[in-house]
């Protein structure tokens, strides 16, 4: 991938004009400051920059020479111009008192410049948590034009002409985002970080008792693999003391004991979790159980699982499951994940592998011995004592306690009546208890256990951190939701297609993340090696995940958390999904031809973006009754159970949840009449075009198909 302008002239370290001087120089064809460098003019540069810097050293290691071998007096006559008033006066003969303060400036002023330094800001904190302090700008996710004029003590003018030079038009009041900000502010030779505003820094010597914490273990895999089993036969086996029927996987984490130490283990429903506590920065497991199936080996969700790890830097251990079955092939699985980049320690790697049965309970304790092993290689250790702080792994309402939220403590201490702050929400610790609704006074770091209660549901993934100032907290946590309302209006910044173009027309080298989804995973690999072939020197697409299947909310996190879009063939988003969609700012485009979506994302990325196919349910009709009418065909008696229905609009006939025909209305009658639309509650019959084998108790959905002219 080659680099820009602009990112060069951060690394060397000077400024926006000086490095388009330097290209108009050595006349070199990059077009502007965001244009980009190859690795030969890169070079050119980097020598050009490296003999001016020394003919610079060697100027000034001269002039410092001059300046400390000549008196103050004679470097004012140098470097100091004479004022105008005193060459008029010149004829009177009578010398000018001269400002010693004054001398002193200019001298301070004139060896700067000698010693190429930049101005430096004073120490100065400004309203609303914006901070500058010599070199560095610390500021909120965002600042308008005229703040941050202020803040670096030009005219606003100033900051909306150099936002224009980058392609950028803004008015007085408009936000800028951290990243603009940070290209703006190195001209003034700034390094620009953001704010930490409303965390709350605990001083270093407030945590004390380093000690061995319990590793926190996720269980992943692929559907009907053994993950259930797996977590059901270790509670039964470590939790022998308790009660049947008192352990719930809705909680989401639980504890077991095995030789002396304790384990935790978080039950997270498929991967949606993980990945959404992934996208918010948040590492909570310290170690990841791939559950595969030896008779099935690795499937889709396995892969996915994989993707989920990795990207979370987790450690693996495989735990290949189903081992007592005839059809069990363990190295069949060794080798399928070696083909996945997870190579097991029998092939040279660094991945246990162990084979299990969570039926028989066969390999559970080796099992079990490679997490305490693991666990102790990583050298997983925490603070036992200070204010709590840990991870929010669920959220939910429950009777009687009100909004509770199950956390995974990952140093300090919870206690009992501390305050307690999760992103925007506030709360003090009225109770806590685990799985087996066990009350804790204190919980340390490795524990999950259930806090109540909260005024608001906190997400998955927030950190959850003690505040001992009660009022403190909840300021924090109302400046917290102002901050999260003001960036709403300013974030939704996801990848599109047409956002794609855009920046390439800007000049700017673009990577495009895809998640391809199909019902056939042939089909989806030629649609994934298709995308590959469209690299260009302008653009760069990746493909993040590729799988068979519907496209679900998982896909959607993941494509949230690595700004991608998703790409469907033959298969629809679930309702979640597309909700889900909508609000992570995250675009799904669905096809049924496998050469549209190729050409739809070579117009797209070419300009050339056809309009966007909408399709609106509208109405839903029952099948009541068939009658077969000569020179007409087939006609369903039906019945509006919802909406309306449109003659010429999509429809498909649904039998038993399968959709059995795609097709659209051809007839539509009311009576004897012939009728454009029958509204909901009404009777009506009912012709599919190329369609006659209907069956009472059918559905027709009936389809409105839009086409959306896409702005770009």
């Amino acid at each position: 991938m080659k680099k820009r302008l602009y990112t060069l002239a951060k690394e060397l370290n000077i400024s926006k004009d000086e490095i388009l001087n330097i290209v108009k120089n050595l006349g070199l064809d990059i077009k502007g400051y965001l244009g980009n460098v190859s690795d030969e003019d890169e070079q050119k540069i980097r020598n050009f920059v490296k003999k001016e810097e020394e003919i610079k050293e060697e100027n000034i290691e001269e002039e410092k020479d001059l300046i400390e071998e000549t008196p103050e007096e004679e470097i004012l006559e140098i470097y100091v111009a004479p004022q105008p008033s005193a060459l008029k006066k010149k004829k009177k003969k009578e010398k000018k008192k001269i400002d010693e303060k004054e001398i002193e400036r200019r001298i301070k002023e004139t060896k700067a410049k000698l010693e190429g330094k930049r101005k430096k800001y004073k120490k100065k904190k400004f309203a609303d948590n914006i901070e500058i302090d010599e070199e560095t700008l610390k500021i909120p996710s965002s600042l308008t034009v005229s703040e941050l004029a202020e803040v670096l003590e030009v005219e606003p003018n100033t900051i909306i002409l150099k936002c224009l030079e980058l392609g950028l038009p803004v008015t007085l009041n408009q936000r800028l985002d951290f990243e603009t900000i940070s290209l703006l502010a190195e001209d003034y030779g700034l390094k620009v970080e953001l704010y930490e505003e409303f965390e709350k820094e605990i001083p270093k010597e407030e945590y004390k008792d380093i000690r061995e914490k319990p590793p926190v273990v996720t269980v992943m895999g692929h559907v009907d693999h053994g993950k259930t089993t797996l977590l059901e036969y270790i509670q039964n086996i470590n939790l022998t003391a308790l009660e049947k029927g008192q352990i719930t996987q809705k909680i989401g984490a639980y504890h077991v004991e095995h030789n002396g130490k304790i384990i935790t283990f978080i039950d997270l429903p498929g991967h949606k979790a993980f990945t959404q506590m992934r996208a918010r920065g948040a590492k909570v497991s310290d170690i990841v159980i791939l559950v595969v199936a030896a008779n099935e080996g690795v499937k889709e969700q396995t892969v996915e699982a994989i993707n989920h790890a990795k990207s979370a830097g987790v450690p693996i251990i495989v735990a290949v499951n189903k081992i007592d079955l005839p059809q069990a092939n363990p190295l069949m699985v060794r080798q399928q994940l070696a083909e996945h980049g997870l190579l097991v320690q029998e092939y040279g790697g660094d991945v246990i592998a162990v084979d299990i049965s969570a039926r028989t309970g066969y390999g559970i304790d080796e099992l079990l011995e490679s997490i305490l092993l693991v666990a102790e290689h990583q050298g997983l250790k925490a603070p036992f004592e200070g204010p709590g702080e840990g991870y929010v792994i669920e959220a939910k309402k429950e009777k009687g306690f009100g909004n509770i939220c199950t956390a995974v403590v990952k140093k300090g201490k919870f206690r009992i009546g501390d305050p307690v702050v999760a992103g925007t929400c506030f709360g003090k610790i009225k109770r806590m208890v685990d799985e087996r609704n066990k009350f804790y006074r204190e919980a340390t770091p490795g524990l999950a256990v259930k806090i109540c209660s909260f005024e608001e549901l906190p997400q998955a993934g927030e950190i959850v951190q003690v505040i001992y100032d009660e009022k403190e907290a909840r300021e924090i946590a109302k400046k917290r939701a102002s901050l999260e309302r003001m960036e709403s209006l300013i974030r939704k910044k996801k990848v599109s297609l047409e956002k794609i173009q855009e920046e390439m027309r800007s000049g700017e080298l673009k990577e495009l993340n895809v998640i391809v989804k199909g019902d056939d995973m042939g089909a989806v690999d030629a649609i994934s090696d298709s995308f590959t072939e469209f690299k260009t020197e302008e653009i760069k697409i990746n493909i993040v995940h590729k799988a068979v299947g519907e496209i679900n909310e998982n896909d959607v996190l993941l494509a949230s958390a690595s700004d991608s879009i998703i790409i469907g063939y033959r298969v629809k988003p679930h309702t979640k999904a597309k909700e889900l969609a909508k609000t992570e700012g995250v675009e799904i485009r669905c096809y049924d031809i496998i050469y549209d979506a190729i050409e739809d994302v070579r117009k797209a990325l070419s300009g050339m973006l056809e309009p966007e196919i909408i399709e609106k349910l509208i109405g839903k009709v029952q099948v009541k009754a068939i009658f077969k009418i000569p020179k007409i065909g087939v006609i369903a008696g039906s019945f509006v159970s919802s909406g309306k229905v449109v003659r010429g609009y999509k429809c498909r006939v649904i039998r038993d949840g399968n959709v059995i025909c795609e097709s659209k209305i051809s007839s539509l009658k009311r009576f004897k009449e012939d009728v454009r639309e029958v509204q909901e509650g009404l009777e009506c019959g009912i012709g599919v075009e190329n369609f006659e084998d209907f069956k009472e108790g059918d559905t027709i959905e009936v389809i409105e198909v839009i086409e959306k002219a896409r702005e770009l």
